[in-house]
């Protein structure tokens, strides 16, 4: 096995998986809030450390992993994701329970993604975002479980026609999907109760 599949994963299993767990779950308890993610992996290109962290700490081989054109086209990152996370590999959005996308900007509706059911809405997908930015884009509102009164994101770049899709993503409650959006500065969470609106 090549040295870049086993190289670049967490270095104290255990310990670093839990700091991007909790990370992540405090971002989603509070939606818009950037919560500080620390290098703790070094993963192949196009990958990100934030992004390979928080798939890292999620991803295991009971959760069919889907990966975007980018990292699909890169032999390296999937044996890398494979080989640390052990997640199958998902051969459509809609077999998977997470995804990780490289390129928002390029990505499939988010409808093509496992939805979950009126009984089982877990059985939804948890999208892992890479996005250049949290603070630099576009600024979204956000109201909902989690919120105060408001609270605002600028992440960048995000799917085409992220607003309306999200308003859509909001309709089908409780079913749909939630966003982690993964940064070198850090996570943010979308969870699907969370509504948006372009500033």
């Amino acid at each position: 096995m090549e040295a870049q599949t086993i190289e670049g994963g967490f270095g104290n299993p255990v310990f670093d998986a839990q700091i991007v767990f909790r990370a992540v779950m405090d971002a989603m308890a509070r939606p818009g809030s950037v919560r500080p993610m620390p290098v703790l992996a070094r993963p192949p290109a196009p990958l990100c450390p934030s992004t390979a962290a928080v798939a890292l700490a999620l991803c295991d081989h009971d959760t069919p992993l889907w990966l975007d054109t980018f990292p699909q086209a890169s032999p390296a990152v999937k044996s890398w994701l494979g080989f640390h996370t052990g997640a199958p590999m998902a051969r459509t959005p809609d077999e998977a329970l997470f995804a990780v996308v490289a390129a928002p900007g390029e990505l499939i509706s988010l409808d093509n993604f496992a939805q979950g059911t009126q009984e089982y809405p877990d059985r939804s997908a948890t999208l892992i975002l890479q996005v250049e930015t949290l603070s630099a884009g576009s600024r979204l509102l956000l109201e909902g479980p989690g919120i105060e009164k408001a609270a605002s994101l600028s992440p960048s770049p995000l799917p085409r026609h992220f607003v309306e899709q999200w308003k859509q993503n909001n309709q089908r409650f409780p079913r749909g999907v939630d966003v982690i959006l993964a940064a070198p500065e850090g996570v943010a969470c979308l969870p699907r109760t969370t509504r948006i609106q372009e500033a």
